[in-house]
């Protein structure tokens, strides 16, 4: 296995057992470095000066939209819209665009396994505009099938949207099955690839998807900077979801016209800085290739799998492939509650997550209340694996039940 733990500061320099990736990853130096450059190099309010620094400025701002275009394979890089994070992303699509193009004759389709993230606006849309919200199931398993989806769509569904890989089960979803439906019956599908943009090749042409959405935080770029991709043709008809500085053309007393795309999404001053950072991201997951991130997040998988699996109090919720899982194991042990997991796992400095992981309803659809997580990046190591699984075969001892 690589070691790729030496081009992230706080794992070279630190004991962590960091298997949280799923909530955030860590930075690799040269993206911390980019970040820093930004701002001790080309530190100016971009899109507004014309002296050289602002226009370095922008340049720098420019250049990671249009690496960002080609990360996804997008036609046009004003179909890059920057962001916050995924949820301004989905957010942005469900107030410009559910909330203009969506009526009470309408259904907005989406699945059980959503974050609360891309469920909430939907659920926000369906109540104002009075269109119907409506579910896609799963099985005991975690599975969202193909034939799920296309019973689930109807010549009334003009929305609907998927998580490409479930940030509970680390499943992936038929997205495209989902996009050749509802085309089918002019609708348009949002993506969010939250959980995906790491870890495997996106192509929103050969997809033929109308919105994604993902976060640069859990492609170990900086907080705080966000995509959303949009077709062309469906943001320029889309209203702004801010208004104020630099989305505008020009001013009046009474009204405004707003400025082309990308930049009639982006009011205020931008996050340039993150913006470079996730730039310098992109290009260090292409230089390592989803090829070889995949393959290793595969096998630490395996490993866990394997090991955890010999523990018959351990239950790992979903499918027992661990191929099916990209990294992300979902757990209870009988009588402890995942907190108390997460916390003396802790004790052994392995990070960890516990709770409903902002996705209750598939939670709930399982029979969950609460789960721990273990979510797998390519920089972790088999040390890491066994830290892991042998700080978990003490915890019913630790709780007094003696095994």
């Amino acid at each position: 296995m690589t070691d790729y733990k030496k081009d992230f500061p706080l794992l070279k320099n630190s004991s962590i057992a960091y298997l949280d990736n799923a909530a955030t990853t860590q930075r690799p130096a040269l993206v911390l470095e980019a970040e820093r450059k930004f701002y001790e190099e080309n530190n100016a309010n971009p899109l507004r000066g014309i002296y050289d620094l602002a226009v370095a400025a922008t340049e720098e701002y420019e250049n990671a939209r249009e690496c960002v275009r080609k990360f996804i394979n997008a036609k046009d890089a004003a179909e890059i819209i920057f962001t916050r994070n995924t949820t301004e992303s989905i957010n942005l699509a469900a107030y410009s665009y559910g909330l203009e193009f969506l009526g009470p004759e309408d259904e907005i389709l989406v699945t059980v396994e959503e974050h609360h993230s891309n469920l909430l606006p939907w659920q926000m849309v369906s109540k104002r505009t009075g269109a119907k919200l409506k579910f896609i199931e799963c099985d005991e398993k975690g599975e969202i099938s193909v034939q799920a989806v296309l019973a689930a769509v109807t010549e009334h569904t003009k929305l609907a949207a998927m998580t490409w890989i479930s940030n509970v089960i680390g499943r992936r979803n038929p997205v495209a099955e989902l996009v050749s439906a509802v085309h089918k019956n002019g609708g348009v599908v949002l993506v969010d690839a939250a959980q995906s943009a790491l870890h495997m090749q996106i192509d929103v042409e050969k997809t033929d998807i109308d919105f994604l959405a993902f976060s640069g935080h859990k492609l170990l770029a900086p907080m705080g900077i966000g995509v959303l991709y949009g077709k062309k043709k469906l943001l320029s008809d889309m209203p702004p979801f801010l208004t104020g500085g630099e989305m505008i053309a020009s001013v009046s007393r009474e009204s405004a016209v707003y400025a082309s795309l990308p930049h009639k999404f982006e009011a205020g001053t931008v996050n340039a800085g993150g913006a470079a950072g996730l730039r310098a991201a992109i290009e260090y997951v292409k230089n390592i290739g989803f090829e070889k991130i995949g393959k290793q997040e595969c096998e630490l998988t395996k490993l866990a799998f394997s090991e955890m699996t010999k523990n018959p109090y351990i239950h790992i919720i979903g499918g027992e492939n661990p191929d099916e899982h990209c990294g992300i194991i979902s757990f209870t042990i009988d009588g402890v509650h995942p907190h108390d997991i997460a916390s003396i796992l802790n004790e052994d400095n392995v990070a960890i997550r516990a709770g409903h992981h902002c996705a209750q309803p598939l939670l709930a659809y399982l029979g969950v209340m609460s789960a721990a997580r273990a979510s797998i990046a390519f920089y972790n190591t088999e040390e890491d694996v066994y830290r892991f699984t042998q700080s978990l075969n003490k915890i019913r001892r630790l709780m007094g039940y003696g095994e």
